[in-house]
């Protein structure tokens, strides 16, 4: 198949060639936009996602804040130091209090410890109002997911151009094809008299 095909020429649709047709200089520039645009978007798109969801996840690291709360009733269960089968990631829902920055009260659930007894102090996080919220992300795990997904994205965006030229590509074959059929089918006919 090789011997067929003949050498491969670097940028072979570029150079000066008396059978290259309209067709040809088309797919040569069709190929170039898209292979570029494949790649810029890929890569801006990636940029834009990752900076956005780790700008995103360092407000939220900004805006929580570490509480100290304290659990209001006896939680059921036996406390892990003093009991040896006890699973060491074993935690159960009690209500907690906590005191927000502008000196309001406030209750909650949270998981803590089996056995924690009434005015033992639990970590929370809390927004500026004192809501109760979830740990926020640390820095190499907001780094980790930002990288993830502006990879996701990146590639999603990639793929838009890429296969857009590729349909353009086919239909240009397909076009090229089409007109080679024609010109057979005249020309066709003649190599029968030059025998």
């Amino acid at each position: 198949m090789k011997a067929f095909r003949g050498p491969k020429v670097w940028l072979w649709r570029w150079r000066r060639n008396p059978l290259k047709r309209r067709a040809d200089v088309v797919e040569a520039w069709v190929v170039l936009g898209a292979c570029l645009l494949t790649v810029v978007a890929g890569v801006l798109a990636g940029l834009v996602a990752a900076g956005s969801v780790e700008h995103g996840l360092a407000r939220e690291r900004a805006e929580r804040r570490v509480t100290v709360a304290r659990v209001v009733t006896q939680v059921p269960g036996s406390n892990p130091a003093q009991s040896s089968d006890a699973s060491a990631g074993e935690r159960v829902w009690t209500k907690v209090r906590w005191t927000a920055a502008d000196g309001s009260a406030h209750t909650g659930q949270v998981r803590v410890e089996p056995g924690s007894r009434p005015g033992t102090p639990v970590t929370v996080w809390t927004d500026p109002q004192g809501r109760l919220l979830s740990r926020p992300t640390t820095v190499s795990e907001a780094a980790f997911r930002a990288t993830l997904i502006g990879l996701l994205v990146g590639v999603s965006a990639a793929a838009v151009p890429f296969v857009g030229g590729l349909a353009v590509r086919g239909r240009l074959e397909r076009r090229r094809m089409d007109a080679w059929d024609t010109e057979w089918s005249r020309l066709g006919p003649q190599w029968g008299r030059m025998v």
